[in-house]
């Protein structure tokens, strides 16, 4: 059985990057994610051991004194972390491996396994990025506020990818975001249709 393939999906907050990747996931039993680490509390309906490892500081701390993660990064002061085991794990089991993580953890990652595919979801405009974290319930003005100015700085990283997904239609989305994964080299797309989408946004 050959290691499977590594995969980086990554996007600005609220651009439905996790809603996405569990319904390809739902279709495509071959695919899996990376659970991630992180010290951030649960939302409502997270689960540990589904959605992140819920850990404490100290023990992230640890993890990165053991030299336990591929990648980590701090966002909105919380720590995130890709572990090395739980990729590795998955890969020998012939899974190809989805990593949901930033564009800074996607050029750790690329510099240490520059074969990864990366893929960018982009939201339809950032009015609707605003109207879709808003609805979320779970942040106040200031907060929301603080997650568009980091999705306008995010956003304009998206050249750095070799596919992008504009997530408008969440239909049309997933079959895209699937053909890319599916197909590797559907994913070396011209990324000019990217930055004229990123160019009207921002």
């Amino acid at each position: 059985m050959s290691d499977g393939r590594l995969y980086i999906v990554a996007a600005p907050s609220g651009a439905g990057k996790t809603s996405l990747i569990r319904e390809l996931l739902r279709r495509d039993a071959q695919l899996a994610v990376s659970i991630s680490h992180t010290t951030r509390p649960p939302r409502h309906g997270e689960a540990d051991g589904a959605d992140y490892y819920f850990v404490a500081q100290a023990e992230f701390e640890a993890m990165l004194e053991a030299d336990a993660f591929l990648e980590h990064a701090e966002v909105f002061d919380h720590y995130y972390g890709t572990a090395k085991e739980e990729v590795a794990r998955l890969q020998q089991a012939g899974r190809d491996v989805i990593l949901e993580i930033d564009w800074q953890g996607a050029r750790l990652i690329k510099a240490k396994a520059p074969d990864a595919i990366g893929i960018f979801i982009l939201p339809p405009s950032l009015d609707a990025l605003e109207a879709r974290l808003r609805d979320r319930g779970t942040d106040d003005d200031a907060v929301v506020a603080r997650r568009l100015a980091q999705a306008r700085a995010d956003i304009l990283h998206c050249g750095e990818f070799e596919g992008c997904v504009v997530n408008d239609d969440f239909e049309e989305a997933v079959e895209e975001l699937r053909r890319l994964i599916r197909d590797p080299a559907a994913a070396k797309l011209d990324p000019r249709p990217c930055h004229e989408r990123v160019a009207g946004m921002i």
